[in-house]
């Protein structure tokens, strides 16, 4: 009975000497590969998450009715035209936390009230999900995990890009209740 333990434990051990760590030198180059397929990984996600969501942002804004663009659930909460110019100002405010600057002219002061058009709106929607497109693809793959500061938290390249997709994601809500409680049935629900 005794023999049985000492045997697993003999067993063990040999086995963990024979496959144990990768030299020194093989080492980090293979988690270095691995860092960098996950990094790469998050970052295609991130981009097939940023297509889905631009998706439903442009059928949204097309399919609320221009008379509903001032709409507001209540004072000092944002407009129907406001949040989506809000997602508009993001798309090209955050990029510049991985090094893709808003583009030049670019005036953020008093850009949520810029505009109820809804034709405007829907145009800059999708051109500020280009530059975000642009600004996530444009990041070098040895760059993905470079240290960044987001919202004076440290992060990573990639990490930035999941927070991106995350604020898009939670304004995406409220586009959507927005958008209910003005009896529109988002596009890809019907």
């Amino acid at each position: 009975m005794t023999k049985t333990p000492i045997l697993s434990i003999l067993i063990v051990t040999a086995l963990a000497v024979a496959c144990g760590p990768q030299p020194a030198a093989e080492q980090p180059a293979a988690e270095q590969a691995a860092a960098s397929s996950a990094a790469l990984a998050v970052r295609d996600g991130a981009l097939a998450r940023l297509s889905g969501l631009e998706e439903k942002y442009v059928g949204l804004a097309e399919a609320m009715p221009q008379a509903k663009y001032t709409w507001r659930p209540g004072e000092g909460v944002r407009s129907v035209s406001e949040l989506f110019l809000h997602v508009v100002s993001a798309n090209y405010r955050l990029p510049n936390m991985i090094g893709t600057p808003p583009p030049d002219g670019m005036n953020f002061e008093g850009y949520e009230k810029s505009t109820t058009d809804q034709a405007e709106i829907v145009a800059a929607l999708k051109a500020s999900f280009a530059h975000t497109r642009k600004a996530l693809e444009n990041v070098a793959a040895a760059d993905l995990e470079k240290a960044v500061k987001v919202f004076g938290r440290e992060s990573t390249n990639a990490g930035a890009m999941i927070t991106f997709n995350g604020h898009l994601s939670e304004h995406l809500g409220q586009a959507i209740a927005y958008a209910r409680v003005n009896g529109v049935v988002p596009p890809w629900n019907k």
